[in-house]
């Protein structure tokens, strides 16, 4: 995988949450935010704006959900494309060509072990998907969250008849010691499987807050030769008073570690569950004292 050379050296920031970003401008629990990118598209223009104002080299598109399955659920699977292309749209134009635009795509909710969805129809959703997202041009695909092998290898061979470059990242927030996908898979057989397949960075995101996370950038930078995508969670999550999810990192304590992950080989680096564009901008901040260039 190349950039131009305006991005300067790795580790490159990306962005932070979207989810959550969404739900302080009226998005309601449970809504679908994918839909946005067509009702609300001045709400996902801002979120993306707000994190190319900060500082993030890259950023993501309001897509996470766009697979036609998962849309499925909120009876939008007919506009499936619509919303992917909008989404890819919008990115770009906050981008502006100030940063880099790589198109999310996570998992269906459905599982191949239990029977709840088969093979061919995780490869023609993602599929589909992947060819809404390519019709405008991001500079790559990124398929996050995932915690199934079997459905990442799917996607990832769906995404790569684009012919963009694919980063294939995971969540790892299971086992005795956090280093395990839901599904049990360890980093080293994740980064291994994605890139004999094909894929063009190997990364995790969610699970473990930035603190924990350089365990887990570290073995998958030894695993494999691919560059390594890391958006920890701003802490772990826990249960506010209203029962509402809270995370207690602040954006300094977050960009406080952002050195450990680069010295574990992150390539790229940014938040998930709980950042804000604030925390994007401390990473930023904090950017010219992590050490030396690779």
């Amino acid at each position: 995988m190349t950039f131009p050379d305006s991005l300067g050296a790795p580790p490159w920031i990306t962005d932070g949450a979207w989810g959550t970003e969404l739900q302080k401008r009226g998005l309601p629990p449970g809504g679908c935010p994918d839909a946005w990118n067509l009702t609300n598209p001045d709400a996902v223009s801002e979120v993306a704006q707000a994190y190319v104002d900060a500082g993030s080299q890259i950023i993501l598109t309001n897509t996470f959900r766009a697979n036609g399955v998962s849309l499925a659920g909120a009876g939008l699977a007919a506009r499936a494309r619509e919303i992917n292309v909008a989404g890819v749209r919008l990115s770009r134009q906050a981008a502006g060509g100030h940063a880099l635009v790589f198109a999310s795509m996570g998992p269906t909710g459905k599982m191949l072990v239990t029977g709840e969805i088969d093979e061919d129809s995780l490869l023609a959703a993602f599929r589909a998907q992947a060819e809404a997202l390519a019709t405008e041009g991001p500079d790559a695909l990124l398929l996050e969250t995932f915690s199934d092998l079997e459905e990442a290898a799917i996607a990832l061979g769906a995404a790569l008849t684009t012919g963009l470059p694919v980063v294939v990242s995971f969540a790892f927030d299971s086992g005795k010691n956090k280093d395990r996908t839901m599904m049990g898979v360890a980093p080293e057989r994740a980064a291994t499987r994605m890139a004999e397949a094909g894929a063009a960075a190997i990364g995790s995101n969610c699970g473990v807050g930035i603190e924990a996370a350089a365990a887990v950038c570290r073995r998958l930078h030894a695993a494999c030769s691919l560059p390594v995508w890391m958006k920890p969670n701003a802490g772990l999550p826990e249960v506010g008073p209203g029962g509402e999810v809270v995370y207690r990192a602040t954006a300094e304590e977050f960009a406080g570690h952002a050195a450990e992950l680069r010295d574990a080989g992150a390539s790229f680096i940014g938040g998930c569950c709980g950042s804000t564009p604030g925390f994007i901008r401390a990473l930023a901040a904090a950017k010219p004292g992590w050490g030396s260039d690779r």
